[in-house]
């Protein structure tokens, strides 16, 4: 059965939002913020930071979705660090370069999944 939210968040991603940005649009009924809002937040995090050397731009969206909601620093460092190992255990690595096999020539994980496994790590934690 499909998770409404990852789909929704995938929509966004084919909607002309980054991974990042997508993931947060998914969530603007939790967080409150505008589309506009977010991609403006969001708009260096896709593709890895920009670079495909850095984090997962799908995961940096979940994760900045626990800092919109969480008010306690401490517990959003712990449910990012729990997300992490999550969506590494499903994806196989969180650098964008490495999901996308850049030096391996094996890609990991598509951009479509990658933005369904930080919804479903994210929902989990909610």
């Amino acid at each position: 059965m499909a998770n409404v939210r990852a789909e929704k968040a995938v929509e966004f991603l084919h909607g002309g939002c980054n991974c990042a940005q997508a993931v947060l649009n998914a969530f603007a009924d939790k967080h409150g913020k505008t589309e506009e809002e977010v991609k403006a937040w969001a708009a260096g995090f896709g593709s890895g930071m920009g670079s495909m050397e850095g984090t997962c731009g799908a995961f940096c969206g979940a994760v900045m979705v626990v800092g919109l909601l969480q008010k306690d620093n401490m517990a959003s460092k712990k449910i990012a660090r729990e997300m992490n190992a999550e969506f590494k255990e499903k994806v196989g690595a969180t650098i964008c370069g490495d999901i996308k096999g850049i030096k391996t020539k094996k890609m990991l994980c598509s951009c479509d999944d990658c933005v369904r496994h930080a919804v479903v790590a994210l929902e989990k934690h909610l």
